[in-house]
């Protein structure tokens, strides 16, 4: 979460009707709202945050669109990991577009790798609409957060591999694959 301080909006937030105070916080609570639906895998107040048709961009778990395929996601996060921290830093928003820098851990709950605890930084971008977030989407090195768990160098490979596929795979990256293949 963001400081160590109490949000008098968030407070609210987390204890009345979410999604009628959800259009009213600042980017700020939001995050603060984010974080601690994240950490308490309250996925009702995490899909709140988002446009009914909002879609969130895992970097694991691929993206899920409307608030039940997100309260969903959040449920698989807490199946395979426990004691969730997410930070928020040097957040920056102009009312439709926010960015975010993140500290992100865990403790996984993978068989294979039981208890193993996980940390990771990124950036994390949101897109908002109506004052709710019509798309998230992070960025992270998903390889640092994989040699934690200790998987081995085919796991990873083949995890990576997945997602440089999916990234290459969208439209605007054929602007920087076209220039390779003029003749």
């Amino acid at each position: 979460m963001i400081g160590s301080f109490v949000i008098t909006a968030v407070q609210k937030w987390i204890a009345g009707d979410k999604h009628d105070k959800v259009a009213h916080l600042t980017f700020r609570d939001l995050l603060t709202a984010f974080a601690a639906a994240v950490e308490a895998n309250d996925g009702e107040g995490l899909a709140s945050l988002f446009t009914e048709d909002g879609t969130y961009e895992d970097g694991f778990f691929g993206a899920h669109t409307g608030r039940p395929a997100i309260a969903m996601m959040l449920q698989r996060f807490h199946d395979t990991g426990r004691a969730y921290m997410w930070e928020f830093l040097d957040p920056l928003s102009d009312g439709s577009i926010g960015y975010a820098r993140f500290r992100f851990s865990y403790a996984s709950l993978l068989p294979e790798a039981a208890g193993r605890p996980v940390f990771f930084e990124g950036m994390s971008c949101f897109r908002f609409r109506d004052g709710l977030i019509a798309h998230y989407g992070e960025a992270f090195d998903r390889g640092i957060a994989l040699v934690q768990l200790d998987f081995s160098a085919e796991r990873i490979k083949h995890i990576l591999a997945r997602a440089a596929t999916a990234q290459n795979r969208n439209p605007e990256t054929k602007r920087h694959f076209h220039r390779f293949s003029a003749g």
